[in-house]
């Protein structure tokens, strides 16, 4: 049985480092939305195209959209054996989607994983992240600083901080987390697939016990 894992929480929770090191231990790719976002739009796809409209006229892209690009990468070869989603679905409709792609290949989805992390720690992660304008090395102001201030230990660059993670853009994109995904979470509750892990502990803690709970649910 395929395993299609789904990894939700607010932005700054760890989803996308987790994801990384599950893809090792589980054996099954992450698939990132916004990875996938980023090739339609560069290799100028007609889904990627379609994307890029929407985005130029400031609107959000439509969840059809947003679904073709995942359904079209769920049906590559390298997805047999399933995946661990991460910024998919975003919301109810994107969710019900999945479940008619999978229903439909005769899988499901198990476990979602909600990493629930407090505003306040998502705000000091993304507020004191820095990153190297040459290579893109991330530090961070209270956990990994730089041997010498606003410099990459790495290749000498300065360090500086996106635009997306300036404290009024974080507060934003948790207001739109709270309106849009955070019904995910009662959602996926219902339906008993939900494992809530706490995303405050240090990134080793978190990871063991997301090795520890989707080895249960896998062997199960």
């Amino acid at each position: 049985m395929a395993v299609f894992l789904i990894l939700i929480g607010p932005p700054g929770a760890g989803k996308g480092t987790q994801a990384e090191r599950l893809e090792i231990s589980l054996g099954v790719p992450h698939i990132s939305s916004g990875n996938i976002f980023r090739e339609h739009l560069t290799n100028k796809t007609e889904l990627g195209q379609a994307a890029e409209m929407h985005i130029a006229k400031g609107e959000l892209v439509p969840d059809r959209i947003t679904i073709g690009m995942i359904e079209e990468r769920l049906s590559q070869p390298d997805v047999s054996e399933g995946a661990i989603l991460d910024g998919f679905p975003r919301t109810i409709a994107q969710a019900d989607a999945l479940d008619r792609f999978l229903e439909a290949r005769g899988e499901n989805v198990d476990p979602v994983i909600y990493l629930n992390t407090s505003d306040e720690e998502v705000l000091r992660r993304l507020t004191g992240r820095r990153v190297c304008r040459a290579e893109g090395h991330i530090y961070h102001a209270e956990s990994k600083p730089p041997q010498r201030a606003g410099i990459c230990d790495e290749d000498g660059s300065d360090l500086y901080q996106r635009d997306d993670d300036r404290e009024e853009t974080v507060k934003e994109r948790l207001r739109v987390y709270r309106v849009q995904t955070a019904p995910l979470i009662d959602h996926y509750q219902e339906r008993g697939v939900l494992l809530e892990i706490v995303g405050e502990q240090s990134m080793d803690s978190v990871t063991d016990r997301l090795k520890s709970v989707t080895s249960v649910r896998a062997s199960g």
